[in-house]
């Protein structure tokens, strides 16, 4: 497959490097040239620390090197002096290309028709050809002033102060003013609470959204360049990867631009303090809507009742205009863009939008790739583009979990009693169609609760669920069953999305914080037992403002979770408006409603990445593991509806030598016990005692670092739990200090440093304890995304095979689905293929933690005599696959493990 791939691409082509590459990278770069040539969607498998990233970088941006030279040759010949005549001329029409009008049919259309239609078409592409070229040579000659006029580069840096200045004076002015007039500060107050009420509006108005921009230039008509979009999972990343191109051939000459979400982008620190994604964005859309109704206030200076509105200092034009050209000069990280919205006071997030267009190559997150609504409110066009998607081993589960949603009985009651008081709260001031809309949100949140066995006016923690368990429902069912089948979802979303109204309900939550009397109602004081409650959470949050000592993510989920309920509960009413045949909803009833929830699972994730692959010229979609690769040829491709033949594969080696790897696929233990961890002998004492015996000799030959992965953490702790008891965890210990991995993300950088200090104390002593056992979990934090290279991890061992749960009802009803739509693959059924690909996928995870550079070298040992059958054995990586070795008895393994290790060590 590799060299079928590599041939497919352009022969003996060079491609600019940092170095020479290695022969694997000179095959990978070429068969991508050669899969975006050809249009292709391709499933890109390299190895971690065989150069991936410059690979994809060289081999990509080459590609669009090439493509805009022989576009702008294309162009030049097009527009060339009209001396060949009519026959050149059509000629050069003909080889236009894609993108280009092609003549119409003329069948039975006498020639002068034909003559003038070809004409015009011709005349019309050769005036838009004028015309992109024109923009583009404004565009090149604009970035070319900025990056050699530092004067031009701080002009509008100065600007910026000098009307900071005379803002502050004329602020100043005012206050002076106000202060002589004498202005009652409890009326003010009133009048900032406008803020907290729903405008009027238009259900089915098709208003164009207010861009923002002030100003008419040509920029905004720009048309997007043909551009390569790099997403990957996480910032760090996708940092990483701008820190790569920067080092590449291509970081001087290249427009790349960083796409982040305002969580990661804002600058205003007023925005940013409120924590949670769905609070930024909805705080951010307010004061952009501020900045445009500003005028029409200030027509109403002279009337009595006057919005006080917040706009964004940050959310300039022509502050974003010059932020978005430095951008495109010069590559930035999300880091260095930050930076530089600060020092210019101009919005990070926007000015990056507006480079789009412009820019050669785009790197942004997951979401906002793969999530339509995200994608469009980034201004991110996929047509005849460019798609690369890094890390992309879970992409399946990635788009599953985009578009699926949960929310808890807890959190539909907090939701309905907040938005009950708000509406009685300023009733005489909203408008019919609002309250209309939110009677129609109160009954839906009544009815989900009643789907749950509570009553919405009922503290949901006192009600206890009289049938606990899971059932799984289709969204039409879900739909009836729970009356709402009248009530248009998808009206009722966009009204949510316009009128702000989770925003507006969190600023009055927010405003009684500290005096939940203010909410005057009639009700009894048990319907405000939910808002009370809340209010208690918040007063508790921001009373902790100044000490910050639980992490950033967990504290966001729990913001999240207490302070806006209804912004949970719109996710959920998007992914109902999903067509009924790729999702289920699940009703989870457990002890109280409060811990009851209502989930949406999607069952068929090809729906939301179809528009992808069709929209783009090419995908690629690249990992360091992707076996097994069936997983995305089946459930995300063939049901995307892509053509099989459109479809290539490449997977290559890794750049270690065949002896700095020792894989062994181990069937039975010291005393002869046969290794099968399924989850009827996984808990037998014989069981637990010869894995511990394994590791013991294990620790006994190899030094460093010993990662050792268990299936769940319930086993890993039940298995410690053993050898407490057995005295072999004391055994363990005089060769290899023990650590456990944590089961909360903030402990686990914590966890590592100490384990990384302990060998390298150990290995410098040189003492009786020769470094550390670490003992992880399959899925866990440290079987992705982090490295245990060189010492750090000299042997990793998996410890039986990590099957997921089938006993999970939302397995159970993926598995019931891919075997009604799939067909079966060699005799198999889907949902077998699919329990044993998702195995595999998480084990091949784990042991690549290993390997992470060319000199590196470890030994893998995998417990269980299963690994050794033909179809699982084949699901490995195929460099580790041809280097495995099955040893049924365990003496012919140690005495294999001894001799590599000494052999390492001696060679060292």
């Amino acid at each position: 497959m590799e060299s079928g791939a590599a041939a497919a691409g352009p022969g003996g082509r060079r491609f600019p490097f940092p170095y020479t590459p290695y022969l694997i990278q000179e095959r990978f770069m070429a068969a991508l040239y050669g899969a975006l040539e050809a249009g292709r969607v391709g499933i890109f498998e390299s190895p971690t620390g065989t150069g991936k990233s410059l690979s994809l970088i060289c081999g990509a941006l080459s590609w669009l090197r090439d493509f805009e030279e022989k576009k702008q040759q294309e162009e030049a010949r097009l527009l060339a002096p009209e001396d060949s005549g009519q026959e050149g001329k059509e000629k050069r029409l003909a080889s236009a290309g894609p993108g280009h009008p092609e003549s119409k049919g003329t069948a039975g259309e006498p020639d002068w028709v034909t003559a003038f239609v070809q004409k015009k078409e011709e005349r019309d592409m050769v005036e838009r050809l004028k015309e992109e070229q024109i923009k583009r040579k404004k565009r090149e000659d604009r970035l070319e002033k900025i990056r050699h006029n530092v004067q031009l580069k701080y002009a509008a840096k100065r600007k910026r102060s000098e009307e900071d200045e005379t803002k502050r004076l004329l602020q100043l002015s005012k206050e002076v003013l106000s202060e002589g007039a004498g202005v009652d500060v409890l009326e003010q107050l009133d009048h900032n609470e406008e803020e907290l009420i729903l405008g009027e509006y238009e259900s089915d108005e098709e208003k164009k959204v207010v861009s923002g921009l002030e100003e008419d230039d040509d920029d905004l008509e720009e048309e997007h360049v043909t551009k390569i979009y790099y997403c990957s999972r996480t910032h760090s990343q996708l940092s990483q990867f701008v820190r790569e191109v920067q080092k590449s051939p291509f970081g001087k000459d290249t427009r790349l631009v960083s796409l982040g979400s305002r969580q990661n982008l804002c600058v205003n620190e007023e925005v940013r303090r409120l924590g949670a994604l769905q609070l930024i964005n909805d705080r951010c859309m307010e004061m952009q809507k501020n900045k445009h109704e500003k005028k029409g206030d200030e027509e109403l200076e002279g009337k009595k009742r006057r919005v006080s509105r917040t706009v964004c200092p940050f959310y300039s034009y022509e502050q974003m205009q010059f932020l978005r050209d430095e951008v495109l000069v010069e590559v930035k990280d999300i880091e260095q863009l930050v930076a530089l919205g600060r020092e210019t006071k101009a919005c990070p997030y926007y000015g990056s939008r507006y480079a789009i267009p412009a820019a050669q190559l785009v790197v942004l997150p997951y979401q906002m790739l793969l999530h339509e609504p995200t994608r469009n409110a980034a201004g991110v066009k996929l047509k005849d583009q460019v798609v690369i998607i890094d890390e992309a081993h879970n992409l399946i589960d990635t788009i599953t979990c985009i578009h699926s949603a949960e929310v808890s009985g807890s959190q539909l009651c907090c939701a309905h009693s907040q938005l009950l008081q708000y509406m009685e709260r300023y009733r005489k001031r909203l408008k019919a169609k609002n309250l209309m809309y939110i009677k129609q949100i109160l009954y839906l949140l009544e009815r989900f609760v009643a789907m749950l066995g509570g009553n919405v006016n009922q503290n949901p923690s006192c009600q206890a669920v009289s049938q606990p368990g899971t059932v799984l429902k289709s969204i039409n069912d879900f739909l009836f069953q729970s009356q709402i089948d009248n009530i248009n979802l998808f009206k009722v979303q966009r009204y949510c999305e316009k009128s702000l109204i989770s925003r507006k309900l969190f600023g009055f939550v927010e405003r009684y914080g500290g005096l939940a009397t203010a909410v005057k109602t009639n009700k009894e004081n048990q319907k405000l037992a939910g808002l009370q409650n809340f209010l208690l959470t918040l007063q508790q949050g921001s009373d902790k403002d100044g000490t910050p000592q639980s992490p950033p993510v967990e504290a966001e989920n729990d913001q999240l979770r207490t302070a806006s309920p209804l912004m949970q509960i719109e996710g959920f009413l998007s992914a109902l408006t999903n067509a009924n045949q790729d999702g289920r909803v699940i009703l989870n009833r457990q002890g109280t409603v409060g811990q009851s929830s209502l989930k949406f699972l999607l069952l068929n994730p090809a729906v939301h990445f179809a528009k992808v692959v069709e929209e783009c010229r090419a995908v690629i979609i690249a990992g360091g593991t992707m076996q097994p690769v069936a997983d995305f040829r089946e459930q995300l491709l063939s049901c995307a509806g892509v053509d099989p033949a459109r479809v290539v594969e490449f997977s290559c080696g890794h750049v270690i030598p065949p002896d700095n790897i020792l894989p062994i696929i181990l069937c039975s233990g010291p005393s002869n016990q046969q290794l099968e961890f399924t989850y009827q002998t996984r808990d037998l004492p014989q069981m637990m005692d010869e894995t511990g015996r394994i590791l013991c000799n294990v620790c006994n030959v190899v030094p460093g670092g010993v990662v050792c992965f268990f299936p769940s953490y319930e086993y890993e702790k039940q298995v410690y739990a053993h050898w407490e008891k057995t005295g072999l965890l004391t055994r363990l210990a005089t060769k290899k200090k023990i650590f456990q991995e944590p089961k909360k993300a903030n402990q686990v950088e914590q966890v590592l440093v100490e384990y990384a200090k302990c060998i390298k104390r150990c290995g410098q002593a040189g003492g009786q304890m020769t470094g550390a056992l670490l003992l992880s979990v399959v899925g866990g934090k440290m079987s992705e995304g982090i490295n245990f290279s060189d010492d750090l991890g000299r042997c990793v061992i998996m410890v039986g095979m990590p099957y997921p749960n089938i006993k999970s009802p939302e397995l159970q009803e993926k598995m019931t689905w891919l075997d009604k739509t799939m067909p079966r693959a060699a005799g198999q059924a889907p949902s077998r293929v699919l329990i044993e690909n998702l195995c595999m996928k998480a084990v091949n995870q784990s042991i690549g933690r290993a390997i992470r550079h060319q000199k590196d070298f470890a030994s893998i040992l995998l417990l269980d005599h299963r690994y050794a059958r033909p179809a699982t054995f084949n699901k490995l990586p195929q460099w580790i696959r041809e280097r495995t070795q099955v040893k049924p008895a365990f003496g012919a393994a140690f005495a294999e493990l001894r001799k590599f290790h000494r052999g390492k060590l001696d060679a060292l």
